[in-house]
């Protein structure tokens, strides 16, 4: 973490009983370790919250992505229903309201008339 090697944690522990004492050291360091906790705790959940923040926003753009597809294909669709409508609706144009389809007698030449 800190990369403090064998030799420094053992300056550092003379130091530490030179300055607090043998009779108060137990206590400060299990004080000091309590400390050390909190503190590494704290990071963690941090962490955990930036973490979670990050998978929520992947989230988000993922649903947004699936969001905007659905949305093309929609699109897609409607504009295929509204050419299938188109294209079926011409023919019947066609077959009811055009001439040549079906010529009435009276508009049919005289060679076409039926022999009465």
């Amino acid at each position: 973490m800190f990369d403090i090697g064998f030799t420094e944690l053992l300056l550092i522990g003379v130091v530490a009983l030179l300055v607090i004492g043998p009779e108060r050291l137990p206590e400060t360091i299990r004080t000091a370790a309590m400390w050390l906790k909190r503190i590494r705790r704290g990071f963690n959940e941090i962490k955990q919250e930036v973490q979670q923040e990050l998978h929520n926003d992947a989230i988000l753009q993922d649903l947004r992505k699936t969001g905007e597809q659905l949305k093309n294909e929609a699109n897609t669709i409607g504009q295929d229903v509204q050419k299938s409508t188109a294209a079926l609706s011409s023919p019947a144009r066609d077959a009811s309201g055009s001439t040549a389809a079906h010529e009435t007698p009276a508009t049919q030449s005289p060679a076409e008339k039926p022999a009465e």
